[in-house]
């Protein structure tokens, strides 16, 4: 169930470049969208790798909050993949639920921009 879950959310990261990258080409959306929602990506798994190295080795941690500002501004895509690579923040109720609204706030405004 657990890799099916995975499959499911790596497909769903997958179709969400597609979908921006199909928007640029069709020229609703600016090319640097694309590159801040690839570079906010790639800074939020870091962040969530950073932080469960030093959840592991008890060091300091990186604020929840600072997490899903990197989501909520556009890295929610890296996070998702990171919480699936790192099993990190997974199984925390209250984080996920936050985690998902980040998303649903971040898809809308994406979607003001482009339908807007």
């Amino acid at each position: 169930m657990k890799n099916k879950l995975n499959l499911i959310l790596i497909v769903f990261i997958t179709l969400f470049f597609y979908f921006i990258a199909f928007m640029v080409a069709s020229g609703r959306l600016s090319l640097n969208v694309m590159l801040l929602y690839v570079t906010l990506s790639i800074v939020t798994f870091f962040l969530y790798m950073k932080d469960k190295s030093a959840a592991k080795s008890h060091d300091w941690r990186i604020k929840e909050r600072t997490l899903f500002l990197f989501g909520l501004l556009g890295g929610w895509p890296g996070a998702l993949f990171a919480q699936r690579v790192f099993h990190h923040k997974t199984q925390k109720t209250q984080f996920q639920l936050i985690y998902w609204l980040t998303v649903v706030i971040n898809c809308g405004g994406l979607a003001a921009l482009i339908y807007i």
